[in-house]
């Protein structure tokens, strides 16, 4: 049970920090190009919008996997 006390404080930190991270590049004028990245497909038709987000997908996996795995490369050194 502690350790999975651990394990959330460890993701609530996490997850103060990327929001953190969120909140100072808004402040700077820098935007998180999420949703505009190339990649997404995007068709407007009249009646009809399709969109996927393709590339965003695809770097979002990236990003979760690499940061999960240095998550649990610390926390199983400790």
């Amino acid at each position: 049970m502690e350790e999975v006390g651990k394990l959330l404080i460890y993701a609530g930190i996490f997850l103060i920090l990327v929001g953190g991270l969120i909140v100072f590049l808004s402040k700077l004028g820098g935007s998180i190009p999420f949703g505009r990245l190339p990649g997404d497909i995007y068709i407007k038709r009249d009646n009809f919008v399709f969109y996927f987000p393709l590339g965003t997908s695809l770097l979002l996996s990236l990003i979760l996997t690499l940061l999960s795995f240095l998550f649990f490369v610390i926390v199983r050194k400790q």
